[in-house]
């Protein structure tokens, strides 16, 4: 396992001058990542002034070293000692203990099994009657923007507390906070008129008046009223929420449903084991990784691999490429429900682990076992779109044709 040291530098570094943020990368990185793979443990990208960490071993030894690697400096190439954050930093994904403790323990606690026990039967009535709209429509459907995109816009915000109204500003205010996480680009460029109504909205909707009793946001607020947390942190504690908890999801469902289309056999194999559902989930997002890369900050100056890297520098982690390292994982760019994924780093890992993952696999289990009992077959029914983003791998639509098996498929109950 790498260790972070005082030690002076070793080894210089192998340099690449490939964008990883260019428009041709995102589309298709998985080339760029094998070449960084290939060069070492560690890369140097001058065009960005960055280290790069794109193997299994040395990205989950980073995420889990917060005091070596710290989050407070930011997670996108903006240094937050240097730079202001273009809205005030999260209190989970861009803090680091002792800040970082009092969010984490109150939403953990929110987010809790016997919470998210009480929201599955919901759920899953929720998605049976999504699945059976859309197969009452006909074989044919986008898979991403009519199941992927529409479940957790369906059942997520009503869990946090906001309302129904404007609710589809959610997924256009997360694209630009992802977006920001790379560097200034074209894609930044084209969402920073979005950026004051976007963000006047949801920081409306984390309001405590905006809330709904018992939702998950009202809770956050109750946590401030015991002291658990500051009354300037719980807002932000729900902007938290509503902005890490819909793109990923949304994301992740979508690569569960290009995986299924295009490797039938493994529907087949869910079908037969139904509980494997949310090994598939946990595959689908090993395999795509819908957070494909994140930023840390050295406090101090750290060697990697004999490689120096100098305090108060950025490191650019490639979560995508840790999740394909062949190194870590046998056939690496297979979909695969016989495949252990436990251990991958969609999520994070560490303190910084993603805290809504177990939000995301309950949705996922609820709409994956909808599916299994309404539908015998998947298929690609045209080429699917990526939507570019600077962190996020997305979708912009899936079509597909289906086989429904005869079950299901009423009119809207």
């Amino acid at each position: 396992m790498p260790e972070a040291t005082v030690q002076s530098a070793t080894v210089p570094p192998p340099v690449c001058d490939t964008d990883p943020f260019s428009l041709e990368v995102l589309a298709e990185p998985h080339a760029l990542h094998a070449e960084l793979r290939a060069a070492g443990p560690v890369v140097y990208l001058p065009r960005y002034d960055v280290h790069v960490l794109a193997r299994y071993e040395e990205v989950r030894a980073a995420l889990t070293d917060w005091q070596h690697f710290e989050s407070s400096g930011g997670v996108g190439p903006v240094n937050f000692h240097h730079e202001k954050s273009w809205r005030p930093p999260s209190p989970l994904v861009e803090t680091d203990p002792p800040g970082h403790d009092a969010p984490r323990r109150v939403l953990g606690g929110i987010l809790a099994p016997p919470a998210l026990r009480r929201l599955r039967a919901r759920w899953q009535v929720a998605a049976e009657a999504l699945v059976d709209q859309v197969l009452y429509a006909g074989p044919e459907f986008d898979a991403f923007t009519e199941l992927a995109e529409a479940f957790p816009l369906r059942v997520f915000p009503d869990a946090v507390g906001i309302g129904r109204e404007g609710r589809e500003k959610l997924l256009p205010f997360g694209d630009i906070g992802f977006n920001l996480f790379g560097p200034a680009n074209e894609l930044t460029e084209a969402g920073a008129h979005l950026i004051p109504e976007l963000s006047a909205w949801v920081n409306a909707q984390c309001a405590r008046e905006a809330l709904t009793e018992g939702g998950f946001g009202a809770q956050i607020w109750e946590a401030a009223d015991r002291g658990d947390l500051t009354y300037a942190q719980a807002p932000l504690v729900v902007r938290s929420m509503l902005s890490a908890g819909v793109d990923t999801t949304v994301h992740a469902l979508g690569a569960c449903l290009y995986a299924f289309a295009t490797h039938p056999e493994q529907w087949q194999r869910l079908r037969r084991r139904p509980e494997l559902v949310r090994v598939a989930f946990d595959e689908a997002v090993r395999w795509q990784s819908p957070v494909q890369t994140f930023f840390r900050t050295a406090t101090t100056d750290v060697t990697i691999a004999g490689t120096r890297i100098p305090e108060d520098t950025k490191i650019l982690m490639f979560l995508g490429s840790a999740n394909r390292d062949p190194a870590r994982w046998s056939d690496p760019d297979r979909f695969d429900l016989s495949r252990d994924p436990s251990g991958h780093v969609g999520f994070g890992m560490g303190i910084h682990q993603c805290i809504g993952q177990h939000v995301a696999r309950l949705e996922a289990e609820a709409l994956l076992t909808a599916l299994v009992d309404r539908v015998e077959h998947f298929e690609l029914a045209g080429p699917p779109r990526r939507h570019l983003n600077n962190t996020l791998r997305a979708w912009a639509s899936l079509p597909v044709r289906v086989r429904p098996s005869g079950r299901g498929t009423s009119p809207v109950r």
